[in-house]
């Protein structure tokens, strides 16, 4: 809810409470005329009517509120009792008026802020405190752990070198493509062989080189290969050499 939407119908004025402000600093509204009294009473009628209340809007009516009681004491008081004021009625006017200033700031701040947590919302660390069991954890110290000669001894073993890691007992096969190119092009001379024929009883690393040497051969047009099925048997072939043309 906001002050704006505070409709007043006074003896001296009649319309929302922002313009009633407004006429007061103009000095277009007596002050001296205006009961504030019937302003309180009718934001009291105002909140009864809507059935909620909003603090933030409820501190800005008492600020502003307060703010037009201490001016108009001011007013009230006699010629020869002014000159033991602090500020004159222009100046309290003046004051008003920033603390005016000052509560739309700091509602357009709040308006803001509101808008970021709401863009922020599904993404923010859930509030809930953590259990009772986790937040009582203490972690005792290891026997021993508080001798200094201990301590150190411990920080010396983090500082010494690991051993090298041998890797002598890992072996890998290796296989080039020109070793399984000649491999199958010995079978090609029989005119035609399986896939599985040519890999048999190799590793999974030559099966993968022997790949490469039959995509080598189709490449240059010595070899071609069919399957009837998926995951079926892989039949190759072997073409006639075509003459290289520069």
């Amino acid at each position: 809810m906001s002050l704006a939407s505070l409709e007043l119908d006074l003896d001296v004025f009649s319309g929302p409470f922002d313009l009633l402000l407004t006429l007061v600093l103009r000095e277009e509204v007596d002050l001296l005329e205006l009961q504030l009294a019937d302003v309180v009473l009718a934001y009291l009628d105002h909140l009864e009517q809507r059935g909620e209340l909003d603090l933030e809007t409820a501190t800005e009516f008492i600020v502003l509120v307060a703010a037009l009681l201490e001016l108009k004491s001011r007013l009230m008081l006699s010629s020869d009792e002014q000159e033991l004021l602090d500020i004159e009625p222009e100046q309290a006017a003046e004051e008003l008026l920033a603390r005016m200033l000052d509560a739309r700031r700091y509602r357009a701040a709040a308006t803001h802020l509101s808008e970021l947590l709401a863009g922020e919302h599904g993404v923010r660390f859930r509030s809930a405190p953590a259990p009772a069991h986790l937040r009582r954890t203490i972690v005792q110290a290891e026997d021993g752990s508080q001798d200094p000669q201990v301590l150190g001894e411990a920080i010396g073993r983090l500082l010494v070198m690991p051993p090298s890691i041998s890797f002598r007992h890992i072996t890998a096969t290796r296989v080039t493509v020109g070793e399984r190119l000649a491999h199958l092009r010995q079978l090609l001379r029989r005119g035609s062989f399986s896939f599985d024929e040519a890999v048999q009883g190799a590793d999974r690393m030559t099966v993968a080189v022997t790949l490469f040497a039959l995509l080598e051969l189709y490449k240059r047009g010595e070899a071609d290969w069919e399957q009837q099925e998926s995951f079926g048997e892989i039949a190759v072939r072997g073409l006639a050499r075509q003459a290289n043309v520069a």
